[in-house]
């Protein structure tokens, strides 16, 4: 029988396998970033100023038509006939797809949704979508890195590294933010933390920063060297503008549920649904054309304080009523970008009545506070706002900001804008991490030490009528010797077989031999169940290392207490002040 390692983790040698993967991953995850952003870039230029160039521009001080209500909705019309025609994975903002491949999907995700999630983000942002690029490239990313672990013999987890490795690498490549990067990828899309797969998410990310700045822009993308005040007045101030952007955060997500359910209500396809979609973002555009597209220089225009009281409150009205809107129809495109903009909105309206932190701080948090809230990813919001700005003095007033409106959207919502779409598909996700009860049980902790055992001198006849004996009988018992050795198991099924043909001999020489799988009582329960699952057995003899003797047995039953101890953690309460701490078990 194989032994169970004993440590802290659980990673071995192929770690080193996949971190030299990651190298490759973490490129494509740049070079899919690279090329996102072109497609954004001209589509837009075709769209609004009818030129073939991969300059960026920005929508926010074009003056425009009637007319330019078609270009959304004309957009919305070819992501519908691609989602319809090609892949309807491209619908959405690409993080809960990426979430079902790696919870359900073994974390296989299909060639064209590489090419068609990309093409159809960079349509409708390019088209007025009022996205950013972080969704559709967590999915594209994800794609290279699953599509590049697909050519080579590897078990779903290590694919599911490879495939969040690319999607982290091609968030690093839009956004130059390496670590926040790695913070999603633990919060959002790993689902454990373990070094198998944080090291080589680190590798792609360190890889992505790196050649990032040989073809994108500098980071920061947004430099901001503000102030972090900490007088009373202004650490109140940080809470408060978190607990706002909670409510604003799940204001939002009902938005964008709530336009999902009255698309669904209506009598036509979902493919016509983006178009309606289009319609009101083309209409929003024309009242206040910053609201349009990925809006990374509204983005700066917060940060800089630039802006005016009136202005900021348009932009977060009509922003969200046609993000809300274009998200519930089903188009393409990303979440993160917008929840920036409504976050810096919320924070600069709520700076007019806050003490003065200098320009651009509150609208800062404002942002950072609404991402962690919405996503439910406080780590990722806070470090990605640092990075982004490049503002590390206000690390503090962030992982408050971002704390507080974390809080609130865990207490009044059941789930995130990210896990509500996997829930309306029919798959609950649990999103708190916790030790396994199962490793930190030993055997000894639940294995019954009185066990009903036959000798190994019994005739396999007399054997077989003891199993058939109306009294009632266990499934299956140890066979000892006189030494109190474990020799075998025989079951129920056994003493049916002998019914038909009987062996001579007795139980001790029908069962020499055999592959006997046991358990030792220092042993971690779950590498115990693992055993049972992988021999097909419910009962296994629970034998001393030091002299092979039979010390107990342990079944499913018995197993399963693990399981009500963690709940009575959970749910029994006493008070403990001034009693003697209960006695540690020792083993037998």
């Amino acid at each position: 029988m194989q032994e169970s390692r004993l440590g802290d983790f659980t990673t071995n040698l192929r770690v080193l396998l996949l971190a030299a993967m990651a190298l490759v991953v973490g490129t494509g995850g740049v070079a899919s970033a690279w090329v996102l952003l072109q497609l954004i870039a001209l589509c837009t230029n075709l769209a609004y100023f009818h030129e073939f160039s991969f300059v960026p521009r920005s929508l926010s001080g074009l003056h425009l038509g009637p007319g330019s209500v078609l270009i959304p909705t004309a957009g919305a019309l070819v992501i519908g006939l691609m989602a319809r025609y090609g892949s309807e994975k491209i619908r959405g903002h690409g993080i809960p797809e990426a979430l079902e491949a790696i919870l359900i999907g073994r974390s296989r995700i299909q060639p064209k949704v590489a090419v068609l999630k990309p093409l159809s983000s960079a349509i409708s942002i390019g088209t007025g979508g009022p996205f950013g690029a972080e969704g559709p490239i967590i999915m594209t990313g994800g794609a290279l890195g699953s599509l590049f672990a697909q050519l080579f013999h590897m078990t779903a987890a290590e694919r599911k590294v490879l495939l969040v490795a690319g999607a982290a690498a091609g968030m690093t490549g839009v956004f130059g933010t390496p670590i926040a990067a790695v913070l999603l990828a633990v919060e959002l899309l790993l689902f454990e933390w373990k070094p198998r797969s944080f090291i080589p998410v680190v590798v792609a990310c360190a890889v992505a920063a790196l050649e990032r700045g040989y073809v994108l822009p500098a980071a920061p993308l947004f430099a901001h060297a503000g102030t972090s005040p900490d007088t009373p007045a202004c650490i109140l101030g940080w809470v408060a503008t978190g607990l706002l952007s909670g409510l604003g955060s799940g204001m939002l997500t009902a938005m964008v549920y709530g336009s999902e359910d009255a698309f669904g209500h209506l009598k036509l396809h979902w493919m016509w649904w983006p178009v309606l979609g289009g319609l009101v973002v083309g209409l929003g555009g024309l009242v206040e054309p910053a609201a349009l597209g990925v809006g990374y220089d509204t983005i700066a225009d917060l940060l800089s304080g630039h802006l005016a009281l009136g202005a900021v409150a348009l932009l977060l009205v009509v922003k969200a009523v046609i993000w809300a809107v274009a998200l519930g129809s089903g188009t393409s495109g990303g979440v993160l970008a917008p929840l920036l903009i409504m976050g810096g909105a919320l924070g600069a309206l709520a700076g007019h009545l806050l003490p003065d932190a200098g320009p651009g701080f509150w609208a800062m948090l404002g942002m950072a506070a609404m991402m962690g809230g919405t996503m439910r990813a406080p780590l990722t919001a806070a470090l990605f706002a640092v990075e982004l700005t490049g503002d590390f003095a206000a690390v503090l007033p962030l992982f408050v900001a971002c704390a507080a409106a974390y809080a609130v959207t865990v207490l009044l919502l059941k789930r995130s804008i990210l896990t509500e779409k996997v829930a309306r598909r029919g798959h609950h996700i649990i999103r708190e991490y916790h030790a396994d009860p199962f490793a930190l049980t030993a055997v000894r902790d639940v294995m019954v030490r009185r066990v009903d055992t036959l000798p190994a001198a019994m005739p396999v006849a007399e054997a077989a009528r003891f199993f058939t004996a109306p009294e009632p009988r266990h499934k299956a018992y140890p066979v000892v010797d006189a030494e109190d050795r474990v020799l075998g198991m025989v079951s129920r099924a056994d003493a049916l077989a002998w019914l038909r043909d009987p062996p001579a001999g007795t139980l001790g020489a029908v069962t020499a031999g055999t592959d006997l799988v046991v358990a030792h009582p220092d042993e971690p329960a779950g590498a115990v169940a693992d055993r049972m699952v992988r021999h097909e057995t419910g009962r296994l003899p629970v034998i001393s290392r030091d002299d092979d003797r039979l010390v107990g047995l342990v079944a499913r039953k018995d197993l399963l207490q693990v399981r009500q101890r963690l709940a009575a953690e959970e749910r029994e309460r006493d008070r403990s002040w001034g009693r003697q701490p209960a006695a540690i078990r020792t083993p037998a």
